[in-house]
């Protein structure tokens, strides 16, 4: 079973060592806070979700009790008309009268004991989609953090102007920055998977998916930025390789 669920203290260790990493490379960098503020919302949202594998006992006691209590209140009432009593028309009628409104109760009830039992879902779901909220403007704020880091200024025919932000320009440090972006958006999707584990909830599973997919999809963008730099350092050492020989003859 080890291998078949998600281990919150491995994700949070994960998000650990993954500040650390940040914190010797890019010791001034506002990333640094970023993987910071990563690990404390991964403490939090770990220990939401594992509270939410309890049930709420307060609540089904609370349904159990309007169950009884509606039922004893049907048969006290005495809605169902019992039908030996039928001597003529006019209590025919009446019988047919009271049955049928027998049968609306029945059904009302019935449906209000569902609403009822299903609470505990919906309360669940919406705590879970409370705490998915603040994970989702995490990653957007990990995305804001990589924009800048445009391969692009690693060209030498690039011109910074008076209000160009701070740039990277040495290609390893600019590729192991936007890596750590993408190891972080790796982590909030496991995060988001933990209340998937917790909340066996058709409409949670879907919320957990979209918070994957969000950072699946900005962090395609970003081993595409890892690419261009990769192919960018591949074609400057080919341009060195071929240059010496040159100016040694």
């Amino acid at each position: 079973m080890r291998y078949r669920t998600l281990d919150p203290k491995r994700i949070i260790e994960t998000a650990e060592r993954l500040e650390e990493r940040i914190a010797e490379r890019f010791p001034d960098a506002g990333l640094r806070g970023v993987a910071a503020e990563l690990v404390s919302l991964s403490g939090d949202l770990a220990r939401s979700a594992k509270a939410l594998e309890a049930p709420i006992w307060w609540l089904r006691g609370v349904i159990v009790a309007a169950i009884v209590i509606g039922a004893l209140m049907f048969l006290f009432v005495g809605t169902i008309l019992p039908l030996g009593r039928i001597s003529g028309t006019h209590d025919a009628v009446q019988s047919v009268q009271g049955i049928e409104s027998s049968v609306n109760m029945i059904i009302l009830a019935v449906l209000g004991f569902l609403t009822l039992i299903r609470s505990e879902e919906r309360i669940k779901r919406k705590r879970v989609f409370r705490e998915l909220h603040g994970l989702r403007s995490l990653i957007h704020v990990i995305d804001m953090h990589q924009l800048t880091k445009d391969p692009a200024a690693l060209s030498t025919h690039f011109k910074p102007t008076a209000h160009s932000p701070a740039r990277i320009t040495n290609a390893a440090d600019l590729a192991r920055y936007l890596d750590y972006c993408s190891e972080m958006l790796s982590i909030t999707g496991k995060i988001a998977a933990l209340f998937a584990q917790s909340v066996n909830d058709d409409v949670v599973i879907n919320g957990v998916n979209d918070i994957e997919n969000l950072a699946s999809n900005l962090s395609r963008k970003i081993w595409q930025k890892i690419t261009l730099i990769e192919s960018t350092a591949g074609r400057r050492k080919r341009s060195a390789r071929m240059e010496q020989p040159l100016s040694e003859s």
